[in-house]
């Protein structure tokens, strides 16, 4: 679980935890209370009774740093439990999803201390969060929220709500605005990215907004896309992603396991053959395409051989950026009622395959070195990201600026980030 601070004085303290999406709404909850310096914001997460604890955890940190403050608590996890957080002491206000669009919902001085609709009532998604920023550099544009899918591991739909399509003018306008602004990275983000466009008149989909975005927005140098559901990839969006070279050659795909009980018992919507087939696919058309992938350790009933294809996974579809989770039952949901593996099992399968994860990824790193790579300069001016999403760092002589895309040459690697130099 990861936390994320933006603040820029004068303005409120954001802290989101978790996914891109809550840190692509964090900082349009920044912009929007730009006057509000007394203020900060737990933008928090519910994907595990972990997150949930750093949640608090957070609260108390924050509290302790700045006493005067208001806090105000929003996100997935006061979304699905707004009691819990409305009886810490250090919290002044709790509000809802759907409520944190509103900048009169974090007036602390109203007498409810808890504001939180019904996330299922809500049918669209606020054009005005479309643009989001990140590390000065990349730009994220939430295109959809929600989800319609009920994985028996997921608490998330009740937090977010059901799946809910941006406009595609609105995209495009705010892709637009971001380039005119400087930005050559825009990153389409959501809870479910791949579901966009049914509840839209016409019914689009994710490949048609995408081919519209490059249509009408020529000098976008560079789009990413957040992690996919690979069922949901129609031939549209796999040409798409295998044909256009302003498409970043980096899938994360939601793959939860590779093992085909463990995936019926998950509610996922895909095969083990359907995975590997879809990789085959891209790697096919676009070689040089680095997968990435979500990977649950430790499922309920997961037996040693449901263990082993879990594992095997990672070569299968040759992962290179693994994101590996140990199983957390999360209050409310069907897995948490199955029954449930020994933790320290449960931790172990996961260090196993973080450690395969880290084998992969670093012979991955290997194999670049010698390439020249096409990297976004982000944060400090020295380190950013190639197309493929490996993390690059430049010598602090090298004259790189912030937002600025640099041709490299990869010369070795430290840990998890390569090293390079600008090419001549």
């Amino acid at each position: 679980m990861t936390a994320s601070l933006n603040r820029s004085p004068p303005g409120p303290e954001i802290v989101s935890m978790g996914c891109r999406l809550n840190i692509a709404e964090g900082e349009a909850m920044r912009i929007m209370l730009a006057a509000r310096d007394d203020l900060i914001v737990i933008n928090s997460c519910a994907v595990t009774n972990e997150a949930v604890r750093q949640t608090r955890q957070a609260i108390r940190k924050a509290r302790k740093a700045r006493p005067d403050a208001r806090i105000v608590v929003t996100g997935c996890a006061a979304q699905t439990d707004p009691a819990m957080f409305a009886n810490m002491p250090e919290v002044d206000r709790v509000i809802g999803n759907i409520d944190k669009l509103n900048a009169t919902s974090f007036d602390t001085r109203a007498n409810a201390k808890v504001r939180v609709a019904d996330i299922m009532a809500v049918r669209q998604t606020a054009p005005h969060l479309a643009t989001s920023f990140a590390e000065h550099a990349r730009a994220f544009v939430e295109v959809q929220n929600g989800c319609d899918h009920r994985c028996t591991f997921c608490i998330i739909p009740y937090g977010r709500g059901n799946s809910r399509s941006v406009p595609a003018g609105a995209v495009v306008d705010a892709v637009r605005a971001l380039v005119d602004s400087g930005y050559a990275e825009v990153v389409l983000t959501g809870v479910d990215v791949t579901s966009y466009g049914p509840d839209l008149p016409g019914s689009p989909t994710l490949g048609m907004l995408i081919e519209r975005i490059l249509k009408l927005v020529p000098g976008l140098q560079r789009l990413r896309l957040s992690s996919l559901d690979g069922v949901e990839v129609d031939e549209r969006l796999l040409d798409l992603i295998t044909g256009e070279p302003r498409i970043m050659p980096h899938i994360h795909l939601s793959l939860q396991s590779g093992d085909d009980m463990i995936l019926k018992r998950m509610k996922r919507r895909h095969s083990r053959r359907d995975a590997i087939a879809l990789v085959e696919r891209l790697k096919a058309r676009r070689p040089d395409i680095a997968i990435g992938a979500d990977l649950i350790a430790g499922f309920p009933t997961e037996d040693e051989a449901m263990h082993a294809n879990n594992l095997s996974i990672l070569d299968a579809c040759d992962v290179v950026h693994g994101h590996i989770f140990p199983y957390s039952a999360r209050d409310g949901t069907p897995a948490a009622r199955m029954p449930q593996l020994d933790r320290a099992l449960v931790k172990a399968r996961a260090a196993q395959m973080r450690q395969a994860a880290q084998a992969r990824a670093a012979h991955w790193r290997n194999s670049l070195i010698g390439s020249r790579q096409m990297m976004l300069v982000e944060r400090d001016g020295r380190t950013g990201h190639a197309t493929n999403f490996a993390r690059i760092a430049l010598p602090a002589a090298d004259d790189a600026h912030i937002g600025q895309v640099v041709s490299v040459l990869i010369t070795g690697h430290t840990g998890a980030t390569l090293t390079a130099e600008i090419a001549a």
